[in-house]
């Protein structure tokens, strides 16, 4: 039970810091695409920020899931993402991170660009703890 807290506390915290790296970086693209007249009024930038903090609590509580080995991967990720994913559309709503937008379609093309990146992040985290046990079982073979 200890590991499994210490696993969803250290799951949450990179997903935070994730969060709020990419709303960092998002920040500088806006400031420059605006020249510098990027403002945000009636505590937005405040909201951001908490929403941030959600979304990372969105997307690190649920890896708990992973510990689950009679759920079938494809379950696993279908809940991991669903919930996250799920956590992130009704933050970004909330906070306005869609913004005001000209149409449906837009706002769906929006949406998608949003989705599909956490979608990216997932996979190259998935990617990173496959390379890591690939090393080691080679180390537990070469033990052999």
């Amino acid at each position: 039970m200890r590991e499994t807290v210490k696993d969803i506390f250290k799951s949450t915290v990179i997903s935070i810091g994730l969060a709020m790296s990419i709303f960092c970086l998002a920040g500088i693209v806006f400031d420059i695409v605006y020249k510098g007249n990027f403002s945000l009024e009636n505590y937005g930038f405040t909201k951001m920020v908490i929403g941030c903090i959600l979304v990372g609590i969105g997307f690190g509580v649920p890896t708990i899931v992973y510990r689950k080995d009679n759920l079938p991967m494809p379950v696993r990720v279908i809940i991991h993402m669903g919930i996250g994913c799920t956590v992130y559309t009704m933050t970004a709503y909330s906070v306005g991170w869609f913004g005001a937008v000209s149409s449906i379609g837009h706002g769906i093309i929006i949406a998608a660009i949003q989705l599909a990146a956490a979608f990216v992040i997932w996979y190259l985290f998935v990617r990173y703890y496959r390379s890591e046990a690939k090393k080691i079982n080679e180390k537990i073979q070469k033990m052999k």
